[in-house]
């Protein structure tokens, strides 16, 4: 664990290395993020991020990082669990809770508990009423890489009183050499997704992706942009499953990333925000707009506004645990 800067209001945060086999992951301790992927004779970074601790307190705060305590969207930041309601902080469109709000789990400095050369475990504990969350909760998140080059994050909570949880790592990837994801292949094992509004929040209709943009159970490309603003929520199951293939993404050289999941949504961001001028990527070069693709293993947004959506209730005692994992290949 190495030094990696102080935030603006004073906090250190640390950077860890691990590795095995073929693959090597950086991780800070801000935001508990995925900062850095090297596969063993690649001569660039697999996922999105920078050297400067500014750019993540700035607009590359998602990249890589967990989000939490409620990713993705809250309707009117407001939510009712056992018939109290609760209200949330409205910083979207101001009137909707975005990942959270200011209880933030991305803008975190979080805590290492074990780390060892290919694993770490970083830990967050949450006072109750936190950004209008209730109960005293405990998160966990545990990154490890496997031979011959597999990373798998493991993220669990508990709760000293009812409340709601949906995590995500929010990692944005590019597997080749050019500065945009134009070029990749994108398949999601996902026959329906969730329409949203103008303003990113789903419908509440559970739609057929035939026919339309969001369509990629053959595989297909990614288009950059070219087909419009991408950021919606593919339904991969109804509810948590045992960790089984969700997504490949596969790069213009022929790198590839089967991504595996227990969850029931994967949200799909194109990344046009990431047009970052002023801050250096890990490569050295400025990201640009589409930089690279966010695959979000999440429930469904705005889930406690919606009834027959996956329920993100979390009770006391429950067993709450969400894995993903990434196995990078070349051809």
């Amino acid at each position: 664990m190495t030094p990696f800067g102080t935030t603006s209001d004073g906090r250190a945060v640390h950077r860890l290395t691990l590795s095995a086999g073929d693959l090597t992951a950086h991780i800070l301790t801000y935001g508990a993020a995925l900062q850095d992927v090297r596969l063993a004779g690649v001569p660039h970074s697999l996922t999105i991020g920078s050297p400067d601790l500014a750019a993540y307190e700035g607009r590359l705060g998602s990249a890589g990082t967990i989000m939490g305590p409620v990713a993705n969207r809250i309707t009117g930041a407001r939510a009712v669990i056992d018939g109290n309601e609760h209200r949330f902080d409205k910083n979207f469109f101001g009137k909707h809770t975005l990942h959270g709000g200011s209880a933030a789990f991305h803008r975190k400095v979080w805590q290492v508990t074990e780390a060892t050369p290919d694993g770490a475990t970083l830990q967050l504990s949450l006072p109750d009423g936190e950004g209008g969350f209730p109960g005293h909760r405990t998160v966990t998140a545990q990154y490890r890489v496997d031979p011959p080059a597999r990373l798998t994050l493991t993220l669990e909570t508990d709760t000293d009183a009812p409340t709601l949880i949906n995590l995500a790592n929010h990692s944005y990837w590019n597997l080749g050499p050019h500065p945009t994801t134009r070029g990749h292949k994108l398949q999601v094992h996902a026959d329906r997704y969730l329409p949203a509004t103008d303003e990113f929040i789903p419908t509440g209709v559970v739609a057929d992706v035939a026919g339309t943009r969001f369509d990629y159970r053959q595989g297909r490309a990614v288009e950059a942009g070219a087909e419009g603003l991408l950021d919606n929520n593919l339904c991969t199951a109804q509810a948590r499953q045992p960790l089984r293939p969700v997504a490949r993404l596969t790069g213009p050289t022929g790198i590839a990333m089967q991504m595996a999941s227990t969850e029931p949504g994967l949200q799909i961001f194109d990344g046009h925000i990431l047009d970052l001028p002023d801050f250096p990527s890990t490569d050295g070069p400025a990201h640009q707009a589409y930089a690279g693709l966010a695959l979000e293993a999440q429930f469904w947004p705005d889930a406690p506004n919606n009834p027959a959506f996956p329920s993100i209730l979390l009770r006391p005692g429950d067993d709450w645990r969400q894995i993903t994992a990434w196995t990078f290949t070349r051809s």
